[in-house]
């Protein structure tokens, strides 16, 4: 479990350690094993960016990190519509990017207004007013999540700034330049998922290479990064059943025996019901009606310890 991984860091006061480099190879910051463990409890940081924004609750999950040109990077993407938001990271020079996809803004800016998440089909190919909006309210938030993350390897400030949707007015970056990818994959429901991506310039980072290659002792193995990926990324797509007990009345055996058609059996449940997974409590929350159909409002999950997920 991600809980049970301990990493043995010293805490960059300030980032401004000095350390010896070498060149500026895509090993130039070593394995990044902090930076994938901070990937991790990042991911859990961003449910509380995105839920309010969806409406609901989203799974998220942190890929393995990649090492990879800014070229490179576009490429992969494809030309589809995106919004890419410059991040200042002080003291640190440079700065890192939040890749939002273009669907997921366009789907929190539906449901955020009351809408049922429906995207426009074909995709437009810029971003309206109002989706911009959104796209300044969520990366102003992952930035504070991003700054808390990164808190045990070093202290730097993250402040979201302006965004982008086309990459060609990014053109004080190089193309050449190398960026440390953290994909998180995030799971919408109906099989349904997206991507946010955060780029680091690797550049940036050198300063407190050292303490990003630090080691992470895991319980768990490692295994090829494609792999991991996509097998997150199947994970997060798979359908668990998903349900709700509003009552469980207590009848004497006399009285079921002798219940007839018609009969009514009184019942009743407090403000708040059981949300049940693969007989599990998940969550709690108050019975209601949306969009012309009963509904669940979830008011808070319910939190386990490492004991009762063994």
């Amino acid at each position: 479990m991600l809980d049970e991984e301990l990493i043995t860091v010293e805490k960059a006061a300030g980032a401004q350690h000095a350390h010896a480099l070498g060149g500026a190879t895509p090993s130039a910051l070593g394995d990044l094993n902090a930076v994938q463990h901070m990937g991790s409890h990042l991911a859990r940081g961003m449910r509380g960016v995105f839920e309010p924004l969806l409406r609901r609750q989203p799974r998220i999950a942190a890929e393995p990190v990649a090492t990879k040109s800014f070229d490179a990077y576009l490429d992969e993407r494809g030309p589809g519509l995106s919004s890419i938001t410059l991040v200042s990271m002080a003291p640190l020079n440079g700065q890192a990017m939040i890749v939002l996809d273009g669907a997921l803004v366009l789907e929190m800016v539906d449901l955020f207004f009351g809408g049922t998440g429906t995207v426009p089909d074909p995709m437009p190919g810029e971003f309206t007013p109002t989706a911009e909006a959104m796209i300044g309210r969520a990366t102003a938030a992952l930035a504070e999540r991003m700054a808390t993350a990164w808190n045990a390897m070093a202290e730097i400030d993250f402040r979201a700034g302006r965004s982008e949707s086309n990459p060609a007015m990014l053109s004080h970056i190089d193309g050449e330049e190398r960026v440390v990818v953290t994909r998180f994959t995030m799971a919408l429901g109906e099989g349904r998922s997206s991507t946010v991506d955060i780029l680091y310039p690797v550049k940036a980072l050198k300063p407190i290479a050292g303490v990003l290659g630090a080691k992470v002792q895991s319980r768990r193995g490692g295994g090829d990064p494609a792999w991991l990926g996509g097998l997150t990324r199947a994970v997060m797509n798979v359908k668990l059943p998903v349900r709700s007990v509003l009552a469980e009345p207590v009848i004497p055996l006399a009285k079921l025996m002798a219940l007839q058609a018609g009969d009514i059996i009184p019942i009743s449940f407090g403000p708040e019901v059981p949300l049940l997974v693969a007989e599990n409590r998940f969550a709690r929350g108050a019975v209601g009606a949306a969009n012309g159909r009963a509904a669940i409002r979830v008011n808070r999950i319910e939190q386990y310890d490492d004991e009762d997920m063994k």
